[in-house]
């Protein structure tokens, strides 16, 4: 009979992003999360088998979280009302964690450096463009509000930038009434 599980596989995955945080993509073996796991390679080898279906797992997750996040902001504005764009920008109200920033910023190297890595993520992209589209009273105001909003995010995830908290605030407002916006063609 199989031994049960003991390992939970939220606790691999936040020591794979303290890793992560520490070390960078580049630093992070199967080794090193096993020991800030306090767990076996061997176990992090049966869950992950390699590096990169660790990374793999690692990105699904923070995506999941993402989604989740959004998803909640999403259902909180009426149908009717371009919900997955108001949405979003009130999900980004809360940005990115100060403590995430690390770890994100190398993910999103990894994922450059590794197309397979983007998957999901391009998957996700193409879903949340056409639920813009289709769900805004205004789709191609709507759409400039996302790419102005992906924009600012970027930004901050990648660290180039980080706008003071009133200026942040602001920007979103901005943004939010580019989606009733009808552009001249």
């Amino acid at each position: 009979m199989a031994r049960p599980r003991s390992i939970d596989p939220n606790h691999l995955l936040d020591a794979a992003e303290r890793v992560v945080a520490r070390h960078g993509v580049p630093g992070l073996t199967l080794e090193a999360v096993a020991a800030d796991a306090g767990i076996s390679k061997a176990s992090v080898l049966y869950d992950h088998g390699s590096k990169t279906a660790l990374v793999q797992a690692v990105l699904v997750r923070a995506l999941q979280r993402d989604r989740a996040q959004n998803q909640a902001a999403v259902d909180a504005v009426p149908a009717h009302d371009s919900p997955v764009i108001k949405g979003r920008l009130a999900a980004a109200a809360q940005p990115l964690p100060d403590a995430f920033r690390p770890v994100a910023l190398s993910l999103v190297a990894a994922m450059a450096g590794d197309s397979s890595l983007r998957g999901p993520f391009q998957q996700h992209q193409r879903e949340v463009i056409e639920a813009v589209e289709t769900t805004s009273q205004q789709p191609r105001g709507a759409m400039l509000a996302y790419l102005a909003l992906e924009g600012l995010k970027l930004l901050e995830a990648l660290d180039y930038h980080r706008w003071p908290v009133q200026q942040r605030e602001q920007l979103l407002r901005d943004i939010a009434w580019l989606v009733e916006q009808v552009p001249p063609d």
